[in-house]
């Protein structure tokens, strides 16, 4: 008899955690698709770059050189941040300071002075979320940030960056999934002060949305969880006026100026007021924003690219199969509009065997245009 009970025991706590990771993390209804007709056709979609491990994020150079970092969520086990140089991912900086400094990379931009900025959440901030920032003419470390447990607790998820265009702030996601506490870092790189705003407000957090991409819906654990991410990603328009950011699952998309991230002397209510709902959106990963002022969104759910102008009018540019989970953005030279195509769905809890069954990886450029004209 003590055994049975020893094991209706342990059943029932089972059941009780399943009822509760359920209640924190499953259910959630479709999102209605807000793509349509793509301006340009799929073969302006052409392949910049090929790996044979899951791409994170994707950040090109003035010059036109192109960086992406290998997708932390695929537990790479070499180098975790590439160049694309000659045809192949060449790491950079080199594999021995990457040892040394990198964890769980994934964010990546170029600045205005050509500095390569890396956010590293830390393993989910379980170690040591940190900022680093590479001079791209000498690979050597111009900038380094180790973020404070108020700023990047156990749980956190820094995973996007955007930096103004002095370089003397750099915006940060952290969409702090396991959480559920998902809020933007401002950080000073004068002053190297980072501080978290907007935590846990409504414009920040998910809605209750299943994503349906095409190769799975994005459950798991026979529907005790589902991923639905708060603040993903950020963008800052050309004039350093907005910053803007959405939440994966969420239905609209939200800015808020520069100078009122920077004011430190805003009260948490006092910002909260300042941001602004721009438009209806996909459910979406990354962003960036173009030089006539709107912002490029990529959908997780239909292999696509949109456009958003600033009074939240949107237009499907680019929809493909090919893409499997359109991520980060990146505008290059020449007109160019980088793509990193992450997998999520072959990757995300899945087996080093099914990931490597699935390469090869693929970054992706194309040619957006002028707003409302297409082949520009």
């Amino acid at each position: 008899m003590g055994f049975l009970k020893l094991v209706g025991g342990v059943v029932t706590l089972l059941l009780l955690a399943a009822l509760g990771m359920r209640l924190r993390y499953g259910g959630g209804e479709p999102y209605p698709d807000v793509s349509g007709m793509p301006l340009l056709p799929d073969s302006a979609l052409e392949v910049a770059a090929v790996s044979q491990e899951p791409v994170g994020n994707v950040a090109a150079s003035s010059t036109g050189r192109l960086f992406f970092t290998i997708h932390p969520e695929s537990r790479p086990e070499g180098a975790k941040l590439m160049e694309w140089v000659d045809g192949k991912p060449v790491p950079f900086p080199a594999l021995a300071l990457q040892a040394k400094l990198l964890e769980t990379p994934l964010g990546i931009t170029i600045d205005r002075r050509d500095w390569l900025w890396v956010i590293d959440h830390g393993n989910h901030g379980m170690g040591m979320p940190r900022l680093l920032a590479f001079e791209l003419a000498t690979g050597h470390v111009a900038h380094e940030f180790a973020f404070p447990p108020d700023v990047a607790p156990p749980g956190s998820f820094l995973q996007d960056l955007r930096v103004d265009a002095k370089g003397e702030t750099v915006f940060i996601a952290d969409v702090a999934f396991w959480r559920k506490s998902p809020g933007l870092v401002v950080y000073d790189v004068t002053a190297k002060r980072a501080r978290r705003v907007l935590d846990g407000h409504a414009s920040v957090l998910p809605r209750d949305y299943i994503i349906r991409n095409p190769i799975k819906d994005m459950v798991f654990f026979g529907g005790l969880a589902a991923l639905k991410a708060g603040v993903d990603g950020i963008a800052v328009d050309p004039a350093d006026e907005w910053v803007w950011f959405a939440a994966m699952n969420h239905d609209t998309m939200h800015r808020v100026r520069t100078a009122d991230l920077r004011d430190a002397s805003l009260s948490a209510a006092e910002l909260e007021k300042r941001v602004q709902a721009v438009g209806r959106k996909p459910l979406n990963d990354g962003l960036s924003a173009d030089a006539e002022g709107n912002v490029l969104i990529t959908d997780v759910e239909h292999g696509a690219v949109l456009r958003m102008s600033p009074d939240g009018r949107l237009e499907t540019l680019v929809k493909s199969p090919r893409i499997r989970w359109a991520d980060a953005l990146s505008h290059g030279p020449d007109g160019w509009l980088y793509v990193a195509d992450s997998a999520i769905p072959h990757q995300m809890l899945q087996s080093k065997a099914h990931i490597a069954a699935n390469a090869p990886y693929f970054i992706y450029r194309f040619k957006p245009g002028i707003a409302g004209v297409a082949g520009m």
